[in-house]
């Protein structure tokens, strides 16, 4: 059993007894009552300040009612909070490990108390107390992302430690400025409930206002929150870098290329938008412009990432633009079972001839696997140096031919945890500074492989860092380099996907519209590479002496998929029925969220708390005032 299941289950049983436990007690109903509602403040309190990181009264809130209460109802407010809060902010299997956290804060509160004996603590020791449960609370959840490691010992958790430490004292700092504005008063509030269960309505106003305040905050922050994922913000970005010819520049308002348009095709495609949905009003589609362009290609890199497009696109890549692409690949394929001798333009290769549901050749699979470097890396051609692009490349092609767990993807998926960066990002070389481009082809390849999940979360968050104001993934931290690449690769990543990309949907409205336009995916020239190439390049070749270039061949994201029976044929963009309307991008596009709305939701909360504890409580709980 690995250690992922294995820490599972035993939380499992724990939340169980946790529950058991308090179903023993057999709480009176006034008890679930403030239950609830304490845990409902604390979902509130997370979802409110989802846009600050780590921030959040939550810790504190259920610290309080553990206090006050006792163990038994802390640890029922803190385990109900982590599960409903994360029906807003997305569940996994950190959950279990966060409810096992905050009902322990739940538990230390009560204990808390025992150790005062009842007396009011002073307002600095509690805030001491809620900044050492933030840090405890880290803490923690680095053990959640030590099991995911590929050892399981002091220096491997003490690393994870490390790239976690600056978000936990932001927690703990937070703890602390929300406990001196509220703590004490907080639990006075509860600590006066405790002792009085009887109650007594009367008729207020505040109770009124107070729900109301409650309904807006529980209706708009979830939204708000949504709207502010760094995986929208660059969907955004994209869509209104896009021209009217339906293609995509460098940046947004220069002129279009092949190679831009056919990687924001790819990115927005990892996001759920088909390419023949995605297009500005009066304008073409991105898969029009990309179909365009494909009577002119000639680099193997530009075919293989057409193919990709085209099946994202839901078209048959054997009949576009009058031309059979998985043909022409085959055509490549020399003696030893390479693709135009390249590990780049083989990997690739097999990913492109996968996804149409073609087979990738024994003998291609054995060269493939047979390039990788002693160190477990893979390099542009096969005596290059071993690179984290062509890894990443190399990974995903082997997870299409069901080798993901196979010795020689391991040894990659190694070879990659081993050379991440301090700062969770990649380098393309080993020892080099980290850039966008080549974290996001280490994520798909680690994702591809279904390992390293520390590794993957931690490359997400350097990718969000580099997230700029307007939704766009600089290059690195010194550079902004063709923003409209880099971040649609970065989509891919952060949207946690691997090649190749299952089939979009069409939008509801192209389907209904089923008139002429849309357009299907084409390639672009230089299937991948890195900013730093030059457009007109796959990115695919090796550079003298050994030194592997930029990886080629198309990136995207998405499970693997295999090809659909009666795919439509892609002839001309505008004319032919099997292409139906492209509406504009299918749905309105996101916007990022503005920091008034973050701070009128904090400022909202912040008013409830008040509302509660000068109205509410004392009108609903004789001598409370």
């Amino acid at each position: 059993m690995s250690w992922e299941v294995s820490s599972l289950a035993l939380l499992g049983l724990a939340l169980a007894a946790g529950f058991a436990w308090y179903e023993r007690e057999q709480p009176p109903a006034r008890v679930l009552a403030v239950v609830a509602a304490l845990a409902a403040l604390a979902v509130v309190g997370r979802l409110a300040f989802a846009a600050i990181p780590n921030v959040k009264p939550t810790t504190d809130i259920v610290l309080f009612a553990g206090y006050a209460l006792g163990a038994v109802p802390g640890f029922a407010v803190g385990a109900v909070t982590a599960i409903v809060s994360n029906i807003f902010l997305s569940q996994g299997p950190w959950t279990v490990w966060q409810m096992a956290g905050w009902g322990a804060v739940g538990v230390g509160g009560a204990v808390l108390a025992r150790v005062l004996r009842g007396r009011e603590p002073n307002r600095f020791v509690l805030a001491a107390v809620c900044g050492v449960a933030g840090l405890l609370f880290g803490a923690w959840m680095d053990i959640y992302q030590w099991t995911f490691a590929a050892r399981q010992d002091l220096d491997t958790y003490l690393a994870v430690s490390a790239t976690s430490l600056p978000y936990n004292v932001a927690h703990a700092v937070g703890n602390v400025v929300f406990c001196l504005l509220l703590g004490p008063a907080f639990l006075r509030a509860l600590a006066r409930y405790r002792r009085r269960l009887e109650v007594r309505w009367e008729r207020s106003p505040a109770p009124i206002v107070a729900s109301l305040v409650v309904l807006a905050l529980v209706l708009a922050v979830p939204a708000v929150a949504a709207a502010a994922t760094p995986a929208k913000r660059a969907q955004s970005y994209l869509l209104h870098a896009q021209n009217k010819d339906g293609g995509f520049g460098a940046a947004p308002k220069l002129g279009s290329s092949p190679l831009y348009s056919g990687w924001a095709g790819l990115g927005l495609a990892s996001a759920g938008r088909n390419p023949r949905d995605v297009k500005r009003s009066g304008g073409r589609s991105a898969a029009a412009y990309v179909l365009r362009g494909s009577a002119s290609l000639r680099d193997i890199g530009e075919i293989e990432r057409t193919v990709l497009v085209a099946r994202v696109a839901g078209m048959d890549p054997r009949h576009f633009g009058g031309r059979d692409l998985l043909a022409e690949i085959e055509k490549r394929r020399r003696g030893d079972g390479s693709i135009s001798g390249f590990v780049s333009y083989t990997a690739f290769g097999v990913i492109a001839l996968r996804a149409s549901g073609a087979s990738a050749g024994s003998a291609t699979v054995r060269w493939l696997v047979g390039s990788q470097n002693d160190d477990g890396g893979f390099g542009v051609a096969r005596a290059s140096t071993s690179d984290a692009d062509m890894t990443g490349a190399a990974l995903q092609a082997l997870a299409t031919v069901g080798r993901a767990h196979g010795k020689a993807a391991q040894r990659a998926a190694d070879w990659l945890r081993a050379n991440q960066n301090g700062d969770g990002g990649f380098g393309q070389f080993k020892g080099r500074s980290s850039n966008a481009q080549s974290t996001s082809y280490a994520v798909q390849g680690l994702a591809a492989a279904g390992s390293g999940a520390a590794a993957v979360s931690r490359a997400q968050s350097y990718l969000v860092r580099l997230q700029r104001s307007d939704g766009s993934v600089g290059y690195s931290s010194s550079s902004a380099q063709t923003p409209v690449w880099v971040t649609a690769q970065a989509l891919m990543a952060i949207e946690g996907k691997a090649l190749p990309l299952a089939v979009v949907p069409r939008s509801k409205r192209s389907r209904a519209k089923a008139a002429a336009g849309g357009g299907g995916g084409a390639s672009a020239p230089g299937g991948g590479g890195k900013a730093g190439s030059k457009p007109g390049k796959g990115g695919g070749a090796a550079a003298a002496g050994g030194v592997g270039a930029a990886a080629d061949g198309g990136a995207a994201a998405g499970a693997v998929g295999g090809a659909t029976a009666g795919a439509p044929t892609a002839t001309d963009p505008e004319a032919t029925s099997a292409l139906a309307a492209a509406p504009e991008s299918g749905a309105a596009h996101p916007k990022p969220v503005p920091v008034w709305a973050g701070l009128l939701a904090a400022a909202g909360l912040l008013a409830l708390l008040w509302v509660i504890h000068r109205y509410v409580l004392p009108g609903r709980f004789p001598g409370m005032g």
